[in-house]
């Protein structure tokens, strides 16, 4: 993901593009599904939940948009992955047993 975002400019082909585009698009669904399921776990006034909430709709936004064969949309769901893994990381921290 790191690679894919230090990206300048790509050279791969377009279905290239497409596919890894398309790889993300899954990952990222699969990660707002987790972050949805951590998110519930809080209470429903927790600070917490509420950016988990914001992080959620971005994604919902971001995933809705056309598929495209660019560099530029792979990155953006770069991004959105890293987003959810970032919430993701803090949720479990918020919810772990204290030491």
């Amino acid at each position: 993901m790191s690679a894919v975002l230090a990206w300048k400019s790509s050279q791969l082909d377009d279905c290239d593009h497409e596919q890894i585009a398309l790889q993300m698009t899954e990952h990222a669904r699969g990660l707002a599904c987790d972050v949805h399921r951590q998110a519930l776990r809080l209470p429903e006034h927790d600070g917490r939940r509420a950016l988990a909430e914001v992080v959620l709709g971005d994604a919902e936004r971001i995933l809705a948009e056309p598929l495209e064969a660019t560099a530029a949309c792979v990155q953006d769901r770069a991004r959105l992955i890293r987003a959810l893994y970032a919430r993701l990381d803090r949720l479990a921290a918020a919810l772990a047993p204290p030491a």
